[in-house]
């Protein structure tokens, strides 16, 4: 199923700034938040797809990539172990906005449940640097982070193997913390996740002596990753489920990598096509030559026909980049410029002269008077070819 357009989704124009942004997101994402809208499974899919839209067109370097590759530069499956193009998933963005609109939460009850139940796992960043070719036909790729782990002294609880623990005081077990606030729309109920027992509805006295208490630890990871053929400088590749380990059973987070390609020294890039500009002489600019042209795939015979003027641009049909996550390949195109000669000699000037004398019908400003032709001589053309070569 195609997806829908992102500025459609928020009603808002290509050229909208941050502020109209959010205001299209605020005012759709009240409208279809699920807490709003409980068992309608189609809003809760109408308020994913306003989330992703808003956290791509709200991200300048996001909004580049969509604005130029369209879906498939921000959200397309690359299938590298599970992964693809970052997307969004989540109700953050709707509670954070609220908060700033009302100094605090509606107190609707799923989203305090979401507070002190399962949470997902922070997201860690991994930058790969790929070459020009690399990024083409894709490479396979070791990278390296740390990530959270449960500590495998104390399995997680953060408390010294064989000491107590004790309910919470602050919040009597329960792990959260409610407040009663009064707004413009009456009063309000703020659920916040207990700062003393961070959520466990436990404490204890004597911490892990190897993870201080946290019941987690940082680990390094090596994880060896498949490139697509196609990707472009820019893109994120989201490893699903190798990030930091989750919170009360949440799932864990994602590894996103961001790919970084180093300029080619000879190629420029645009979408799936390539470009070359090939520099030639004046003589195989009028009287045409077979020339070797580089191409991602070696040098490729290229015929420039006689009469060739400098700018001139051929197409090399399918040398371009593979599609990502498609069929066929884009296009190289080879611009010609014509390298003017300077610093003739006397006989070439001549020659250049009587070529111009032959042209326009003028006589050469170096002759005086017609000579005979010689029995033996080359043709005009002939001894142009014998200069220019």
């Amino acid at each position: 199923m195609s997806k829908s357009d992102y500025y459609e989704l928020l009603g808002v124009d290509k050229g909208a700034d941050e502020g109209e942004l959010k205001k299209a997101y605020r005012k759709l994402a009240m409208q279809y938040h699920p807490d709003r809208n409980p068992d309608n499974k189609e809003a809760e899919a109408k308020f994913k797809e306003i989330n992703e839209a808003y956290e791509v067109l709200s991200d300048p370097e996001k909004r580049r990539l969509y604005d130029q590759f369209g879906h498939a530069g921000v959200n397309q499956n690359m299938g590298a172990g599970g992964g693809g193009f970052s997307g969004f998933d989540g109700f953050g963005g709707f509670e954070d906005i609220i908060n700033e609109m009302f100094g605090g939460g509606f107190g609707f009850s799923s989203s305090s449940s979401r507070r002190n139940g399962p949470r997902k796992g922070a997201d860690t960043r991994v930058d790969i640097t790929l070459t020009f070719e690399e990024a083409a036909f894709g490479v396979k790729k070791t990278i390296e982070y740390l990530r959270t782990e449960e500590c495998d002294v104390c399995h997680g609880a953060g408390n010294e193997p064989g000491t107590e623990t004790h309910t919470c005081s602050a919040c009597n077990g329960k792990g959260e913390i409610r407040y009663s606030q009064r707004s413009l729309f009456g009063e309000s109920i703020s659920v916040k996740v207990c700062p003393t027992c961070k959520g466990k509805g436990e404490t204890f006295d004597t911490p892990c002596h190897q993870c201080k208490g946290h019941g987690k630890i940082k680990k390094r990871i090596s994880k060896e990753v498949d490139i697509p053929a196609g990707v472009f400088h820019g893109a994120n590749m989201q490893i699903r489920g190798e990030g930091d380990l989750g919170q009360n059973g949440g799932p864990r987070g994602d590894v996103i990598v961001v790919l970084r390609v180093t300029p080619h020294k000879q190629f420029t890039r645009d979408g799936n096509d390539i470009y070359f500009d090939l520099t030639i002489s004046y003589a195989q600019a009028v009287l045409g030559a077979e020339v070797m042209v580089p191409t991602l795939d070696g040098k490729a015979k290229f015929v420039i026909p006689e009469g060739t003027p400098s700018g001139k641009q051929f197409k090399l049909k399918g040398k371009g980049v593979p599609v990502l996550n498609g069929y066929g390949r884009g296009d190289q195109y080879v611009k010609v410029s014509v390298e003017i000669p300077r610093g003739l000699n006397k006989k070439q000037k001549e020659l250049l002269e009587a070529f111009d004398a032959e042209m326009t019908g003028k006589k050469p400003s170096t002759e005086d008077s017609p000579k005979p032709k010689k029995k033996n001589d080359k043709g005009f053309f002939d001894k142009m070819k014998d200069v220019l070569s």
